[in-house]
């Protein structure tokens, strides 16, 4: 019990300290607020994003991001001989993939466009965590995206530009 209680109270002064160092800095705490505006995903994940990424500053693309955190996909081929299931390569991130683990089923459950992009995946391949891990890569690229063009997220902007383009 100690020993829990003692680990309870060393992760709430951390979170403090991220809290004050976040706050301590206006172009830090507009970027997490940006990056925490999609529903489910945290201010922890938003700071933890930005920290492993330095807040994407050599990142050119979002191929370059999911390769950074180890999303791509790698093909095991070896002539016509050996073919093998395509996997993520994980040669990146790891701190990255882990703190996009948990966010992605809270946005799976909270937002519709990636619900279906869940579902349509799993209703594919019918591997759930390779859905997830589809959806893991699109949530960090939208996080990408909204930090470049300083939005916040919208989640009806899909349904708004196709009303743009019908008229």
């Amino acid at each position: 019990r100690k020993t829990i209680d003692f680990f309870d109270k060393q992760e709430n002064e951390i979170k403090q300290e991220i809290d004050v160092l976040v706050k301590k800095d206006q172009e830090v705490s507009e970027a997490v607020a940006l990056l925490s505006s999609i529903k489910g995903i945290g201010e922890l994940t938003a700071v933890t994003v930005l920290a492993e990424t330095n807040g994407f500053d050599l990142i050119r693309n979002s191929k370059q991001l999911a390769s950074y955190a180890g999303y791509d996909v790698k093909e095991k081929e070896s002539g016509t001989s050996v073919k093998g299931k395509p996997k993520i390569s994980k040669r990146g991130n790891k701190h990255l993939r882990k703190a996009m683990h948990l966010p992605t089923f809270s946005v799976i459950n909270n937002d519709p466009r990636y619900k279906a992009i869940y579902a349509r995946l799993i209703s594919k391949h019918g591997i759930k965590m390779k859905a997830a891990i589809a959806v893991q890569r699109k949530l960090l690229e939208l996080l990408y995206t909204l930090f470049k063009t300083k939005n916040k997220y919208d989640p009806d902007y899909l349904s708004k530009q196709e009303i743009l383009i019908n008229d």
